[in-house]
């Protein structure tokens, strides 16, 4: 009986791989279907020779040639999905990631700097240029008469010889440092009131519109209380530039710390920094840009109202500033004189802006990402 069983397995076992492998060899040409196949074709083989064993040895050769086929079916380039893919998905999204960052940063190009002078002085000079040549047109066809309208070169005369007798400079320093000193008291002053008002609820609810009353007010208006006030002085003028500019500054350091984030402030107390250190290392820093737009307002005011009041308050003993240059020129009804002055004004006030201010202001906002180099 042993004998019998032993040549059956073997026999079983030859029938099973003379059937299985030609399903093999066939289903790794065409698809798992074969295997199939080959998996009946192997529990064929082992019922006929009557064994149960034969069926598993066959059943095991159709797996194993099931999964060969499927191996060789497989070898396709699996779904991006599939965490086979997972390094090629992670580098699609790191270059990705790196093709945003290269669209928000900004490409510093230095240009030559004739290129950058010419860009930024030829707009000027051609729109001085037309004004000059409209204003020479008004003149040669008489609109006014000439010594109402005087040309061009009339006025440049008129400028020449303040400058030969060596007095121009003299009257565009008085006003100069008449405008810095009080310029600088109002920024003092401004910084302070507009701290206190900015945050102190019912000290704003009080003076808030008082605030914006008086700067809305003429500066003008101002001169005869300050010239009962304080007779015909320098105190009087500096009361002027104080009351024109100092609205202005309080105001602008009021919208400036009303931008600010909360987020900041809350910062600002978790790291310790409180009462003046706050001041000067949070809440300053924070609302520059909007304090910075009420430091040129402040400086237009006060230029303004030092003109205001150099036009009224003349007094031997104060010098000659050039609000005086201009009230001289209208008492000797010379239209040059008048227009030389008025030059003057617009000229320092266009110099102080493009000298002091707009270089502080192009950093501040570069350093707030807001003004980038191209």
């Amino acid at each position: 009986m042993a004998s019998t069983e032993t040549s059956t397995s073997s026999t079983t076992e030859q029938s099973g791989d003379a059937s299985t492998g030609p399903s093999a060899d066939s289903a790794a040409d065409t698809t798992g279907d074969s295997a199939d196949g080959a998996g009946s074709t192997g529990g064929s083989s082992g019922d006929s020779a009557g064994g149960s064993t034969g069926g598993a040895t066959g059943a095991a050769d159709a797996e194993r040639t099931t999964g060969a086929t499927a191996g060789t079916a497989t070898d396709v380039p699996t779904p991006a999905s599939s965490p086979a893919q997972s390094p090629t998905t992670a580098g699609d999204l790191a270059g990705l990631e790196a093709g945003l960052d290269a669209l928000d940063s900004t490409v510093v190009s230095r240009q030559p700097w004739l290129r950058t002078v010419l860009s930024k002085a030829v707009p000027p000079l051609i729109a001085i240029v037309l004004v000059l040549g409209l204003w020479q047109l008004a003149y040669h066809f008489q609109l006014k008469p000439h010594y109402l309208l005087p040309s061009p070169l009339d006025v440049f005369r008129s400028l020449q010889q303040k400058w030969l007798e060596g007095t121009l400079l003299s009257f565009v320093w008085t006003s100069v440092s008449r405008g810095a000193l009080g310029f600088l008291a109002s920024v003092v002053l401004g910084t302070v009131l507009g701290l206190i008002v900015a945050r102190i609820k019912p000290i704003r609810s009080a003076i808030g519109p008082i605030l914006s009353g008086l700067q809305s007010l003429p500066s003008v208006a101002w001169v005869p209380a300050a010239i009962i006030w304080f007779g015909l002085s320098d105190a009087t003028i500096y009361a002027v530039v104080l009351l024109g500019a100092v609205p202005s500054i309080a105001n602008g350091l009021v919208s400036g710390v009303d931008q600010i984030s909360p987020l900041y402030l809350r910062a600002g107390r978790t790291i310790g920094a409180t009462g003046l250190a706050g001041v000067r290392h949070v809440l300053l820093p924070a609302a520059l840009p909007g304090y910075l737009a009420g430091l040129k307002q402040g400086w237009a005011f006060s230029w303004r109202s030092l003109m205001a009041a150099e036009l009224i308050v003349s007094a031997p003993d104060l010098g000659t500033g050039l609000g005086q240059l201009l009230e001289q020129g209208r008492e000797l009804q010379d239209m040059s004189w008048v227009l030389s002055a008025i030059l003057l004004i617009l000229i320092v006030g266009i110099g102080i802006e493009l000298l002091i201010f707009a270089p502080i202001e192009r950093r501040v906002l570069r350093s707030r990402g807001l003004l980038v180099k191209s």
